[in-house]
């Protein structure tokens, strides 16, 4: 599905706020309530709108230990499939992203304590034989987290 200018600043109404009221987004979009309900039906068919969620805040919930691993992988055959599928399993794990260059997965996971984090996360992940090695860091603070796609550069490409 192709999209336009008008589809583009309807997802990032409702990426703000997924309870966006439709007569407010008609106000400010100048077309009727009818044409953006039925853009946002087309999106979500098209599987462009995945769904909606609720943002929590992660310390709200004691979720404050969070990781970074670098995963070498032994290579085989579909080796990338298998273990990004193993570690996307893991307890904790919220990102698992296979990657070109020295290694082939970054894992993302938040964890309540340290002893979560190791009982959950990596003796489980030291007892995967596809694994060469990894590098897990511990992240000190968040500076900048976002659920978000960020629309503004297609809406704007010039916008530097």
């Amino acid at each position: 599905m192709e999209l336009d200018d008008t589809d583009l600043r309807i997802l990032k109404m409702i990426q703000g706020d997924a309870k966006f009221p439709l007569e407010k987004m008609a106000d400010i979009l100048r077309i009727p309530k009818s044409t953006i309900a039925y853009r946002i039906k087309k999106m979500e068919k098209s599987g462009i709108i995945r769904g909606y969620f609720t943002s929590i805040d992660p310390s709200s919930i004691k979720l404050d230990y969070v990781i970074i691993s670098l995963v070498k992988a032994k290579y085989g055959k579909d080796y990338h499939d298998i273990l990004g599928k193993k570690l996307s399993e893991l307890p904790g794990v919220w990102g698992v992203y296979f990657v070109l260059g020295d290694n082939d997965f970054i894992v993302m996971g938040r964890y309540k304590t340290r002893e979560d984090f190791m009982k959950n996360y990596l003796e489980r992940l030291m007892d995967m034989p596809e694994i060469e090695r990894t590098n897990t860091q511990v992240v000190a603070k968040t500076i900048k987290e976002t659920p978000y796609v960020v629309i503004e550069n297609i809406l704007n490409p010039d916008n530097k």
